[in-house]
This record gives structure tokens, C-alpha cells and sequence, in this order.
């Protein structure tokens, strides 16, 4: 039976939270689902004296994306860089080959040091190094990096798996430091895991939390 004429106000329905009202599979009724472009939390590391931070669960096919996030992380050694690599699920070495790009904008507290510039010792053209998605980090006190880095279809059989970062840190100078990075992972394999860890020395102290793109 189709559905020719809805009155609105005879329809009691409160959706949860990122939940919204749509017409079900079969066009007969009304169901709750995500909203479109949501976040969906996974899970969530905390680093203390961490070499390496790893997901290792998580990542499938239930979303399209995937998109992490860093809270404070702050190195053990001064001007380490923030650096990740993936893996399948069969392969742990986190050696994955990589095509990237890399640029960087700052600018210094004393309103000098501004600059807008590609990074070529930051970028891979079909390397298995880990990816550096920031520049060098300060491990004073109040130095820390906080950013996002997304992964589109890491469970594709069919195309590379493409992906964006950005991060902010405070630099030596001091100031601040935006840094830009995109690639892809040269590989029709399902990745299923993703490992982060500085360039030098382990991560001090921060907060990774994994979530699902809806």
C-alpha cells in the first residue's frame, strides 16, 4: 500500500540522539536511523609513555569512512613528528605502501615566522615509511598536537584507500603550525588496522578516539 497523504500532527514519534525520522525499506511506514555524515565513537586509546598507539579492531565495512581524532598528544622528545602507517588484517607489520602530499602554514607568537609551504621531506611517492602528519612538536609542558586524520572505504576489494589529515601543534618558536596531508594507501586489500607513533621517543601523554562516518 502506498503512502499517498501523512498528517504530521498525529505522528508521536521522539528519535534518539543523531537519530532521525525516514520511510522504511518497504515505503509502508516511518523507522529511525542516522543522520547522515554523523559520528558514531568506536573506541578511544589513551597514550601513557605509549611507544605506539594501535587499532586493531573496529575498522570493517560497516562505514564508509572512518575518521580519527587527537586530543593533546604530546611527545616525550622535543621536536618529534606525530606519524601513523595501516595494516590488513593478515599482515601486522605496518608497512603498507603510500603516495602522499604534505604542506604546512605557521605563524610565531611575536607575529614572524609566517609561511605557506609544501613539505617535500614529508611526503612518499610509493614509500612504506610511516606517514608524518605533523611537524616537529615541542615536549614542554604546555606543548601539545591536536588534529583529525579520515580514512575513505579502507574496506574496498576494488579501489586504493584514500586519505586526508590535518593537524594544529605548538612549535619551538613559539607559535603555531597547521599542518595538511593526503594520499592513498596503493592497495585493493581491506585495511583493518592503524597504528600512530612519534618520529622519535614514545608518546607522552594524549587521547586518540576512533569513529564511524554515518
Amino acid at each position: 500500500m502506498a503512502l499517498s497523504k501523512v498528517d504530521f500532527n498525529n505522528i508521536n514519534v521522539t528519535p534518539a540522539a543523531s537519530k532521525k525520522l525516514k520511510f522504511n525499506s518497504s515505503a509502508n511506514g516511518f523507522e529511525t536511523g542516522d543522520v547522515g555524515g554523523s559520528l558514531v565513537l568506536i573506541s578511544t586509546q589513551t597514550a601513557s609513555s605509549s611507544s605506539t598507539i594501535s587499532f586493531t579492531s573496529g575498522i570493517d565495512s560497516t562505514y564508509d569512512s572512518y575518521v580519527f581524532k587527537f586530543y593533546d598528544i604530546h611527545p616525550a622528545t622535543s621536536s618529534s613528528l606525530f606519524t601513523f602507517q595501516a595494516d590488513t588484517g593478515t599482515n601486522t607489520n605496518y608497512n603498507q605502501t603510500i603516495t602522499s602530499t604534505n604542506f604546512r602554514a605557521k605563524h610565531t607568537e611575536a607575529d614572524g615566522g609566517t609561511g605557506l609551504e609544501y613539505r617535500t621531506a614529508r611526503d612518499q611517492a610509493q614509500g612504506t615509511a610511516f606517514q608524518q602528519i605533523s611537524e616537529g612538536i615541542e615536549n614542554d609542558n604546555d606543548s601539545s598536537l591536536s588534529g583529525t586524520l579520515q580514512i575513505f572505504s579502507p574496506s574496498s576489494d576494488t579501489f586504493v584507500k584514500h586519505f586526508i589529515s590535518r593537524c594544529n601543534g605548538m612549535i619551538v618558536n613559539p607559535g603555531t603550525q597547521e599542518t595538511f596531508c593526503a594520499g592513498y594507501f596503493n592497495t585493493t586489500t581491506a585495511l583493518t588496522r592503524f597504528q600512530f607513533k612519534m618520529s622519535s621517543g614514545n608518546i607522552d601523554s594524549g587521547v586518540i578516539k576512533l569513529y564511524g562516518v554515518t
